[in-house]
C-alpha cells in the first residue's frame, strides 16, 4: 500500500510540472524584444520629388542684371489709322523721353505696328536728337531761359532749395535730364504733350 500511495504522489508531481513547463516555455517566447536605434548613421539628405522640386536652376541675383544706359518715360501711346484702298491699317506712335539724369536728355517719336517696335524706334530716334547741358555743382542751371515751338512756350528758371518744381512732360525732360532746384511753367495753353517736350528741350539747348 505504501509503495502505491508513493507511486501516485510521484506521478501527480511529474503531472504537475508537465502543466507548468509549458507556460513556462510561452512566457519566455512573449518576452517584448526592444528594438535598437543606431544614433551613429548619418542622416541622408531629403530629396524633392521631380513635381515639387525647383525648375529653372539657380536665380540669377539682380545685381547680375546690367543696368540700361538711359532711364526713359512713355508721354503717350496713341493708335493711328491710314487709309488705304482696302480699309484702314492701324498702327502705333508712342512718344518717349530717355536721359541719363547726369545733364543728357533726348526725345523721340516712333511709329509701327506694334507697341514694342514703335517703342524702340521711339528711343533711336530720341539718342539722334540727344542734349548734353552744363549743370551747376547743385543740380540746377546756371540762368533763365524761356523757348516756344509751334504753340507751346515754357520758361525754366533756377530756384534754390525749391527742388524741381515743374509738371506735365517738362517736368519729364527736367527729370531724366538731372535738373533740381528749379521752376518750370509753361506759359501757353497747349495740351500737347510731344510740343511741351519739345520746347522744354529746345530751351536747354541755350544752357548747352
Amino acid at each position: 500500500m505504501k509503495d502505491e500511495h508513493i507511486q501516485t504522489k510521484s506521478a501527480e508531481s511529474d503531472a504537475k510540472t508537465a502543466v507548468k513547463s509549458p507556460a513556462s516555455s510561452t512566457s519566455a517566447r512573449k518576452e517584448p524584444v526592444t528594438p535598437t536605434v543606431d544614433t551613429g548613421a548619418e542622416k541622408q539628405p531629403v530629396r524633392r520629388s521631380a513635381r515639387g522640386g525647383r525648375r529653372g536652376g539657380p536665380r540669377r541675383k539682380q545685381g547680375d542684371r546690367p543696368a540700361p544706359e538711359f532711364a526713359q518715360k512713355i508721354l503717350k501711346i496713341r493708335r493711328v489709322a491710314r487709309v488705304v484702298a482696302g480699309g484702314r491699317r492701324f498702327s502705333f506712335s508712342v512718344a518717349i523721353v530717355i536721359g541719363d539724369k547726369k545733364g543728357r536728355v533726348g526725345v523721340g517719336l516712333g511709329k509701327a505696328g506694334d507697341t514694342a517696335q514703335a517703342i524702340d524706334k521711339a528711343v533711336k530716334n530720341a539718342k539722334l536728337r540727344m542734349v548734353t547741358i552744363a549743370l551747376t555743382d547743385t543740380g540746377s542751371i546756371a540762368h533763365e531761359v524761356d523757348a516756344k515751338f509751334a504753340a507751346s512756350r515754357v520758361i525754366i528758371k533756377p530756384a534754390p532749395g525749391r527742388g524741381l518744381v515743374a509738371g506735365s512732360a517738362v517736368r519729364s525732360v527736367l527729370d531724366l535730364a538731372g535738373v533740381i532746384d528749379v521752376n518750370g511753367k509753361i506759359l501757353s495753353r497747349s495740351k500737347n504733350q510731344l510740343n511741351n517736350a519739345r520746347v522744354t528741350l529746345l530751351a536747354l539747348r541755350q544752357l548747352s
